[in-house]
């Protein structure tokens, strides 16, 4: 039976011979049981984030080279989505996160994060929306509601991760553009996570609200490169995780007005071997410790607790990616505290760039390729 025709007349593309589903899952070891690894769809290019549309209608997917792409849970693959603003694609910039707002279903908007150019050589992480059409073709109506000023970035550290919690707010995790002392300036946007109503105008509870010479968007600051944030689903607290530089990849549990350390404090050295200058130790005076911390970095980037019904064995984990560490690090939570830390699809050979809980309560997974994947994991316990 060819699809061609069908997809065609819903502006999708199969980039799969059969439906994924009548492929064989590849199987991988687990402590508690059997991982299964089915393809969803393959032949993305550098994929970066995923996030669900209601009522089964797939999944939107960003490509970091500037593309949106819906994938229906069959394993169809649409043409790139219209309306997508130009992005800086360069190093690691480009189309980086896609959220839904809280209340999608009546409003469409539809959240991107990226990289955009500046007047000069440098760019910045910029976030806006759109509404996405009812045919889900195209983004209408695309508004920046937010810009990281100043622009200071050659090509890398753009962060960047948007999470609405449970009151409507829209928290980003920015990285600080590889421009180290501006985490701990609190006249720039750089190294910081910054709390927004739904269309970027800043809450009047925000910490550093009417402070002179302070950004008001800023929530928390001293942060590195954050790639991971997510929503806490019991405790509704935002926990974000950040790439340290050779060693000290760290997670944190973000608190309004809080120094997080970088770059006085850092479990990490230079890519040289040789000692950060500005740092002055693991721990410094008024700045927090990492909630958890990795000294041999697997350079991590997305991150999704686990609340699902469907896989019992990993009730309340925590999940996050692994790029160069090429895994899916899961990890077992005592209230907040992490007690235990095991590494899966490590035969798979690929860098795990996002992973996120499906509505069907299975964990979804997008590998950072140029052929890249979006993968679908059960477990067949022991």
């Amino acid at each position: 039976m060819s699809y061609t025709p069908i997809l065609a007349t819903l502006g999708l593309t199969s980039v799969l011979l059969m439906p994924p589903t009548s492929a064989q899952p590849r199987e991988y070891p687990s402590e508690h049981g059997t991982l299964k690894v089915s393809q969803l769809v393959a032949g993305l290019e550098h994929p970066w984030s995923l996030t669900f549309l209601p009522d089964q209608q797939g999944v939107l997917v960003t490509e970091r080279p500037g593309r949106l792409r819906l994938v229906s849970l069959q394993g169809e693959l649409s043409e790139p989505i219209e309306g997508v603003p130009a992005v800086y694609a360069r190093s690691q910039g480009g189309l980086l996160d896609v959220a839904l707002s809280p209340e999608f279903a009546s409003n469409r908007w539809v959240y991107l994060s990226y990289a955009e150019a500046g007047d000069g050589q440098y760019a910045g992480t910029t976030v806006g929306r759109g509404k996405l059409s009812a045919d889900k073709r195209r983004l209408e109506g695309f508004e920046v509601i937010f810009r990281q000023l100043p622009k200071l970035s050659s090509g890398v550290h753009f962060g960047s991760r948007l999470v609405f919690d449970r009151d409507g707010y829209l928290f980003i995790a920015l990285g600080e553009n590889n421009q180290r002392s501006t985490a701990q300036d609190l006249d720039k946007l750089q190294g910081k996570v910054v709390r927004l109503h739904p269309d970027g105008k800043v809450p009047r509870d925000n910490p550093f609200v009417g402070q002179p010479g302070v950004r008001p968007e800023i929530w928390s600051y001293g942060h590195r490169n954050q790639q991971g944030a997510a929503l806490n689903p019991w405790t509704g607290q935002l926990w974000t995780h950040e790439h340290g530089p050779r060693g000290g990849d760290e997670i944190n549990i973000p608190r309004a007005g809080k120094n997080y350390g970088w770059p006085l404090a850092t479990h990490g050295v230079n890519y040289s071997f040789l000692p950060i200058p500005e740092a002055q130790g693991k721990a410094v005076e008024g700045t927090e410790a990492p909630h958890y911390v990795w000294e041999k970095s697997p350079a991590i980037s997305g991150m999704a607790f686990y609340d699902g019904e469907r896989l019992t064995a990993w009730q309340g984990n925590l999940f996050v990616g692994a790029l160069a560490g090429q895994a899916l690090i899961r990890l077992e939570l005592r209230g907040d505290q992490v007690v235990h830390e095991e590494r899966l699809l490590e035969q798979l050979d690929a860098r795990i760039r996002d992973v996120r809980q499906g509505p069907d309560g299975y964990l979804y997974v997008l590998t950072d390729e140029g052929n890249g994947q979006l993968l679908r994991l059960d477990l067949q316990p022991k």
